[in-house]
C-alpha cells in the first residue's frame, strides 16, 4: 500500500510538470485538484487497511485467551439447511486419574470418580487408593440458527456422558449421554435449561480436568427464563429446596430470582450478581416458609500481555445448592418445627500464566465456610477447601495435554476431617 502511494504521488507529480509547460495555470489547477482528491483517497483507503489490521489483532487476542474449546465454537462457520445454518462443535476428553483418600473410599460408578466434588469426600474409614481413566467427560453439542424477520431463532443443545447411569467398567464402557445445555434464543430473551444467571462462567479456572475448584464456585445449570438488556440480566430459574436434616424438597411456589449487572473491557470482566429465593416444605401437617438470598462477585481479569486472574466471591443465607456443587444445604428444621436458612460464604481465585508457544500453568485455591446451627450436631460439613497446580499445552492445533495435581479437605463440625489428592493427565482435541 505504502508503494502504491509512492508511484501514485510521484506519477500525479510528473504528469502535473508536465502539463505545467502546456497548459495554463487554470488547467493546472485542476490537476493539483485531482492529485489532492487522489491522495485523500489514497489515505482513506490506508486507514481502513490499518483498522481492519487492528480489529484482527484484537480477534486473535481474545482468541488466543480462549479455551481449544472457545476457539473451536468461535471458528466454527456451520452449513446451511434450507434457511437454518447448522454448527457441530464439542470434544473428546480422555482423563486418567489418580486419587488417594485419606479415610475411606468412592463407590466405583459414582460421579465423584471422574471428577471433583467436595461434599463427596469421606470422612472415618481407611486410607484408599485407585486410579480411574475414562472418556466421559466428552462432549457434543449443535447450534441451530435462523432468520425471523428482523431477528435470529437460535436453538442450541449440548450433551456430554458424565455421571451416566447405563453401562459400567466390565466390558464395554457404555454410557448414555445426559443433557447439559438446551436453550433458545430471540431477540432479548433466552429460555430452556443453561448456566444459572447468579454464575459468571468465565470465572471457571482452565483444568486438566473436568471441573476444580468447585469448593467455593457458583455452579448450576437449570431451567430458567432470561432476559438481557445491555449490562443487565434478569431471571426466574428452577427452585428446588434442599435441608440439612429433612431432605431435599421440591414443593417451592415461587422461581429463584436473580438480578446481574455485567461490566466487560479490554480489562476482562466482572459480573455483580443477588439471588432472592423462597424456601419452603410441606410437611402435611404443616407447611414450613423461609426466604434466602445471596450476593456473588466474580470475573476474569486480564494481567499483562497474556495472564489472567479469575475470581469468585459469594455470601448469603440460604444459597445452599448454588455454590460447591451443594457441600452444603439451604435450610434446616429447628427444634421449633421451623425452616432456617443456612449462612454460608465461599469463593476461589486462580491464575492463568501462558508461556512457551502453547503452554499454561495454572495455580489456585477455593473454600467454602458454613455457618451451622447448634442443633445440627457435629456430622455436618463444615468447610471444604482446594488447592490445584496444572500445566496444560497444546502438542497440535485443538489438541491439548495436560497434568494436573489438587489436594482437597473436607471438615466436620466435630472437628473431624477428611482429604482427597488426585493426580490427573488428559488429552482434549476440540472441535
Amino acid at each position: 500500500m505504502y508503494n502504491g502511494f509512492k508511484v501514485a504521488l510521484l506519477a500525479g507529480t510528473a504528469l502535473i510538470f508536465a502539463g505545467g509547460a502546456m497548459a495554463d495555470v487554470s488547467d493546472m489547477e485542476d490537476r493539483l485538484a485531482a492529485l489532492e482528491a487522489m491522495v485523500a483517497e489514497l489515505k482513506a483507503e490506508l486507514a481502513a487497511e490499518r483498522a481492519d489490521m487492528d480489529d484482527a489483532i484484537v480477534r486473535l487476542d481474545r482468541v488466543e485467551r480462549a479455551t481449544p474449546t472457545d476457539r473451536a465454537f468461535a471458528t466454527n462457520t456451520g452449513f446451511m439447511v434450507g434457511d437454518t445454518t447448522f454448527k457441530l462443535a464439542g470434544f473428546i476428553d480422555v482423563d486418567a486419574h489418580a486419587t488417594t483418600l485419606s479415610d475411606g473410599t468412592i463407590a466405583s460408578n459414582s460421579i465423584a470418580r471422574d471428577f471433583y466434588i467436595p461434599s463427596a469426600i469421606p470422612i472415618g474409614g481407611d486410607e484408599t487408593s485407585f486410579t480411574d481413566i475414562t472418556a466421559q467427560a466428552s462432549r457434543f453439542a449443535v447450534t441451530a440458527q435462523k432468520p425471523a424477520g428482523d431477528k435470529t431463532i437460535t436453538g442450541y443443545l449440548e450433551l456430554d456422558f458424565l455421571g451416566s447411569a447405563q453401562g459400567n467398567e466390565l466390558v464395554s464402557n457404555s454410557f448414555s449421554p445426559r443433557l447439559r445445555r438446551a436453550y433458545i434464543d430471540y431477540g432479548n430473551w433466552r429460555v430452556g435449561q443453561e448456566w444459572s444467571t447468579f454464575q459468571n462462567t468465565s470465572a471457571i479456572p482452565e483444568s486438566a480436568s473436568f471441573l476444580i475448584l468447585s469448593d467455593g464456585m457458583v455452579f448450576v445449570r437449570q431451567t430458567q427464563i432470561r432476559y438481557t438488556n445491555g449490562n443487565w440480566q434478569f431471571a426466574v430459574e428452577n427452585p428446588n429446596t434442599t435441608s440439612l436434616n429433612i431432605g431435599s424438597r421440591d414443593e417451592n411456589l415461587l422461581p429463584d430470582l436473580v438480578a446481574r449487572y455485567n461490566l466487560k473491557g479490554e480489562f476482562g470482566n466482572i459480573s455483580i450478581a443477588g439471588i432472592g429465593r423462597q424456601l419452603r416444605a410441606d410437611l402435611g401437617a404443616t407447611e414450613e416458609e423461609t426466604y434466602g438470598f445471596g450476593l456473588s462477585v466474580s470475573g476474569r481479569i486480564n494481567v499483562g500481555e497474556k495472564d489472567d486472574i479469575r475470581f469468585n466471591m459469594t455470601g448469603g443465607e440460604g444459597i445452599g445448592r448454588y455454590i460447591g456443587l451443594a457441600a452444603s444445604r439451604a435450610t434446616a428444621l429447628d427444634p421449633n418445627g421451623e425452616l432456617e436458612a443456612i449462612p454460608s460464604y465461599g469463593g476461589l481465585v486462580a491464575w492463568r500464566h501462558p508461556f512457551g508457544e502453547t503452554a499454561r500453568l495454572n495455580l489456585g485455591y477455593s473454600g467454602l465456610f458454613v455457618d451451622n446451627p447448634d442443633y445440627l450436631g457435629g456430622t455436618v460439613t463444615k468447610s471444604v477447601q482446594s488447592a490445584y497446580g496444572a500445566v496444560l499445552w497444546e502438542i497440535a492445533p485443538k489438541v491439548t495435554t495436560g497434568v494436573e495435581l489438587m489436594h482437597g479437605i473436607r471438615e466436620l463440625e466435630s472437628g473431624a476431617e477428611g482429604d482427597i489428592t488426585r493426580f490427573t493427565f488428559s488429552t482434549k482435541y476440540a472441535f
